[in-house]
Order: structure tokens, then sequence, then C-alpha cells
């Protein structure tokens, strides 16, 4: 639903009308003073920013010392109105050098005309684009002294910006993100109960045109196949079998049935290109080894060791590691919260240990087994993948042959981890 406005005005905190725009007769001249009457000068002007007056809608803004207000005399998008409204001031902002006050208005009174009848026809938006408007509205802003200078930046084509050849998007980039969530059980002897990997691929594409792009993957069953096409054998490193795959629909599954290579031609923007599971030869990015112990009714000691797996130019971050303690807890020796430790950066190869003393509040009641709940674990580990999975290669086949430039991450963070104690 558009916004189909039928009047915008721009008012000074007193009320006066410092400029305004009729895009359609079914609205008269007198709007404004329906506003001042019946919103400025009552107390409801800061509750509600639309207001229904006979059967006209208000939608203001108060930007700076000045109001705008759109009149709508038909049923329209309220949230589509207000976008217009800061995308119109950003536009505004980007002419007179960042300022947009009552001041700013007056000094450009001409150039927010012409504005405004290229950013809205018969009340329903336009482009507001400030690179692309000032392809062909090159008047500048009377400026504020307190502004910065502007920049020189280049700007692209206005046709194809507005017909969509290249639109929106800078052509031959792509970014791959592969994110991982590691799932733990593990026994307090360290021995693995239960583990796996859900992960996902992301893509976000600036291609142009129909590219038709490949995605090779170190994994078994497409590794075997390339060997088979070769006849010879692959020497790729580590190989990994992938469970549990779901493509986007993009891809092509006949390709991948056949020749078992990710085929797609991809969507603008960013989309979840595939999701996968494995169950086997997991790299897990930490190791546990907690030591409880119940000294009487009244004190605990705890000790847990926490080894880093991965290498030790990677660094982990964000790790949490929540120690369970019993409910009568009154005291531990740590330094932050009860029962917790935060660690902003944890380098790998590392194998700190943790220790406290916990004091528990002696009751009359007969003492009851606690329950031990297992240790939880938080942490992401940039550029490290618990599946082994990696990226081989990414080909993009256009009729226009353009180069591309591929940026791949990999990140791996915590599902489920958890350590019995």
């Amino acid at each position: 639903m558009p916004v189909s406005a039928s009047a915008i005005y721009f008012l000074n905190l007193r009320g006066d009308v410092l400029i305004n725009r009729l895009y359609r007769d079914d609205v008269g001249g007198n709007m404004v003073d329906a506003f001042r009457t019946h919103i400025m000068q009552t107390k409801e002007l800061g509750t509600c920013p639309v207001r229904q007056i006979g059967g006209c809608s208000f939608f203001y803004m108060r930007i700076s010392n000045v109001y705008i207000v759109i009149v709508v005399s038909s049923n329209a998008n309220v949230a589509c109105a207000f976008k217009f409204v800061v995308e119109a001031v950003a536009l505004f902002k980007s002419y007179f050098g960042g300022a947009f006050d009552e001041d700013a208005i007056r000094n450009n009174f001409v150039l927010i005309y012409e504005l405004l009848d290229e950013i809205m026809d018969f009340g329903y938006p336009q482009n507001l684009s400030p690179e692309i408007l000032k392809l062909y509205i090159t008047q500048e802003g009377v400026r504020s002294p307190f502004s910065s200078k502007p920049t020189d930046k280049p700007v692209p084509n206005a046709t194809l910006q507005v017909t969509g050849a290249v639109g929106w998007r800078r052509e031959g980039l792509v970014f791959l993100d592969i994110v991982e969530s590691v799932n733990l059980l593990m026994s307090s002897k360290g021995s693995v109960l239960r583990c796996d990997v859900t992960g996902k691929i992301l893509m976000k594409c600036f291609l142009s045109g129909m590219p038709d792009l490949k995605l090779g993957l170190n994994d078994k069953i497409g590794l075997e196949k390339e060997s088979q096409l070769k006849s010879r054998p692959t020497k790729s490193g580590k190989t990994i079998e992938l469970d549990d795959v779901t493509f986007h629909q993009c891809v092509n599954l006949t390709r991948f049935n056949s020749e078992k290579t990710v085929s797609f031609v991809p969507p603008d923007g960013e989309f979840e290109l595939m999701k996968y599971r494995i169950t086997e030869g997991v790299n897990l990015p930490f190791r546990v080894l907690p030591t409880i112990k119940e000294l009487g009714r009244t004190r605990m000691e705890v000790n847990v060791k926490v080894k880093s797996v991965f290498g030790a130019k990677m660094f982990a971050l964000g790790v949490v590691i929540k120690i369970p303690v019993p409910k009568q807890t009154a005291k531990t020796s740590f330094q932050v919260t009860t029962g917790r430790a935060k660690i902003r950066k944890f380098p790998g190869q590392t194998e700190p240990t943790l220790s406290a003393e916990v004091e528990l509040i002696s009751t009359m009641a007969e003492k009851k087994s606690w329950t031990r709940p297992p240790i939880q674990m938080e942490f992401q580990v940039p550029m490290f993948t618990a599946s082994g999975l990696r990226v081989r290669f990414l080909k993009v086949w256009e009729k226009s042959g353009y180069n591309t430039v591929e940026w791949v991450r990999y990140i791996t963070k915590a599902g489920s981890y958890e350590i019995r104690c």
C-alpha cells in the first residue's frame, strides 16, 4: 500500500508554515489550521504521531525545531510515510552539509521545492537517493558554517541506477560465510557422549547479469566423483562427510545428483545457500575437565581446566563458562558474577585453570543430594570450522566476462555445549 500523500507541510515550533506542497486537490488549504488547532495547541502533540481529524489523517514527525506533516485523505501505509520523511531529511542534509533546522529551510527553500517535486509525484514517493538526484539537481545548498566540507565521491550512471541494469549492486563481489554451531555433551572424565555440528553457508552476491556459479567443497562424495571424472586420485587434504544437506531453491539439484557439485544462479543480495549436519570427525574447539569437591555442608572446591584445541594463531571471542552451584550458595571467590566466568579473548593452544571456593548457607533441614547440572559454554571462534569444511573453489561464469573477487569467512560458535561435572 503506497503513501498517496495529499500534502506535505514544514512547520516551526510556533506553527508557522515554512514550506508546503500540495500534491492532490482532495484536501483544502486550511489543513494546516486543523493541525495547529487540534494537535499543536493541545497536550496530545507528543503522544501519538498519527492523528485523524475529520476525513484526513495527519502523520507528523519533529526533526530539530521543525515539524514535518504529511496529510492523507485515504487509507495509507504509515510506516512508508515515516520512512519517506526520514530519507527525505537525509537527502536535505546531504545538500545542506548535515544541518536540518528552521534556518536551513529558510536559506534553501528554492532547492527544497525543487527536491520535493522530484522525490514525490502526485503524492507517491520516488527515488530519494542523494547520489542519483545530485546527477541532475546540481544546485548546491547554503551550508551551515559548522558543517563539514563535502567530499567528491564518484557516482554511478543515473540511467543505469533507475532502470536497474546494474542496480544497487557493485559488480563482481561475492561474500561467503560458513557459520557452524557445535553441540556437545561430555562426561566429567572427558569422554564424548554426544556430538554433532550444524552449519550453514551464507552468501551475499553483488553480481550483474545472470552468472552461473559453481562451488567446490572438500566433502567426501564430491571429491570421489571428481577423482572418477579425472581418472586419477585427487589430493585435496582432509575430506568430510556431510549429513542432512538442504539447498536453496536456486541450486541445480539435477547437476548435484549427477556431478556432485553445487551449481546455481544466485539471487540478489544475501541468502542461505545450504544447510548441513555432521556427526563424524568433529574437531572440538574446547575441552573442559571439571573437578568439584563438596567439603561438608558449607564449603565446596571448584577446579575447571579449559583447553583450547584450535591453532595457536587463532583466538576465541566472547567465551563464557557457566559453572553451576547449589541454591544455598552464599559467596564464592570469583571476581565476577557468582558461578560465572567470562573471557573476552581466548587464545588457542592454551590451558588455563579456573579455581573457586564456594561457601554455602548451613540449614537445619535435612541435607538433600545436589543434582549437579552440566557446565555450559558460550564462544565464537573466527576462521575455524569444527566440521573441517573448506571452500576449495568458487567459479563464476558470465557472458560479459567481468572479474570477480571472493571473500570467504569461517566462524564456529557454541550451540548446546555442555560438560557434566
